[in-house]
């Protein structure tokens, strides 16, 4: 009996780490100070102007949209995924991010498939400007059915406390600026797949006429990150406030950043919810107030600002190349939402 004939393989393992190696070096920036097979990463932290540094960290995983994964066997879009949830989970309180850490388990490892993961790992880091500064590849048979895995991430950023937002100044009369998501991002992926595969009958390989899409590629469209597009309302303290639209859509996620007695008024006529999200309303018969706890309902994240300065919002973002919305306004209340029926 030897620890292979149990279920878990040391050379697999071994030659997963060889090849993220390269992955992660990648990603190195300035501050690295450690290779990546440490006992722990190095970061050398450079705060540079900011007077009073404060680390902002979030801890999050990509849920059974992985179910979708396996599927289709395309591993290789995840890991961007997870990293670019992270990335908007610490950006809504104004930070930018420095490294990044990654937890792979799965019953039988593949280095093949860990390398795709990682991949897509690396590639978000790159794209944020954050370091791929080590994680934990785990083999633990019995665990997990046979080619299925889990992946979970860590972020550390940083921000100047006196930028750090917090929602804290938000007054009734302040705008709701929305920018768009590129599908469901991470969330509501089992109502989803309940209806397309177990309502529906269909496949991932299914072309959907009302999607121009094949239901895979409906379901894996990547989560997006909004770092590059935010940023400069940061650096001008523009936004009072910002809500990531993730598990429990606008209606759980928008009061997450409210005060005491406001609330938010959305406009349900003040933007295009996309094809994929009325497929599954309609195929699954859900009703609305649901749809809008389970999904963003094409909102990815939700910006407040004073309504003077909507239109300089308006602006910035639009010449980030986005798309903003103007979802409503904030009014007295319960730190709750409104969501008011077009006219």
């Amino acid at each position: 009996m030897d620890y292979r004939r149990s279920g878990v393989d040391i050379d697999a393992g071994n030659e997963t780490v060889r090849r993220i190696r390269s992955l992660a070096r990648s990603t190195f920036t300035p501050g690295v100070l450690s290779e990546i097979g440490s006992f722990g990463g190095l970061f050398r932290l450079d705060h540079g102007a900011l007077r009073e540094p404060v680390l902002v960290s979030s801890a999050d995983g990509v849920g059974t949209k992985l179910k979708v994964a396996f599927m289709t066997g395309r591993h290789d879009t995840v890991g961007a995924d997870l990293v670019n949830h992270c990335v908007n989970d610490i950006l809504v309180q104004g930070a930018r991010p420095l490294f990044f850490l990654d937890y792979l388990a799965t019953g039988r490892l593949s280095p093949d498939v860990a390398e795709q993961v990682v991949a897509g790992v690396a590639r978000g880091c790159r794209d944020n400007g954050c370091a791929l500064l080590g994680g934990e590849t785990a083999e633990m048979p019995g665990f997990y059915a046979d080619g299925e895995y889990d992946i979970a991430g860590f972020i550390v950023g940083i921000v100047d406390r006196e930028k750090l937002i917090d929602g804290g100044s938000i007054v009734p009369g302040d705008s709701l600026v929305g920018l768009p998501s590129s599908g469901l991002h991470t969330n509501g992926y089992s109502l989803a797949r309940h209806v397309f595969f177990d309502v529906c009958g269909l496949t991932p390989n299914t072309p959907v006429r009302e999607l121009r899409a094949t239901v895979g590629d409906a379901l894996l469209a990547p989560h997006r990150s909004y770092l590059s597009a935010v940023q400069p309302l940061l650096e001008s303290s523009l936004a009072k406030g910002l809500a990531h639209i993730t598990g429990g859509g606008i209606t759980e996620n928008l009061p997450r950043v409210l005060p005491d007695g406001c609330a938010a008024e959305i406009d349900l006529g003040s933007w295009e919810v996309p094809r994929v999200f009325r497929y599954i309303q309609d195929r699954g018969r859900i009703a609305e107030a649901e749809m809008f706890r389970a999904f963003n309902m094409g909102v990815g994240l939700i910006l407040v600002c004073a309504a003077q300065e909507q239109p300089l919002v308006v602006e910035c973002l639009t010449r980030c190349g986005e798309r903003p919305m103007i979802l409503g306004r904030v009014v007295p209340g319960d730190r709750d939402v409104r969501y008011r029926q077009p006219s």
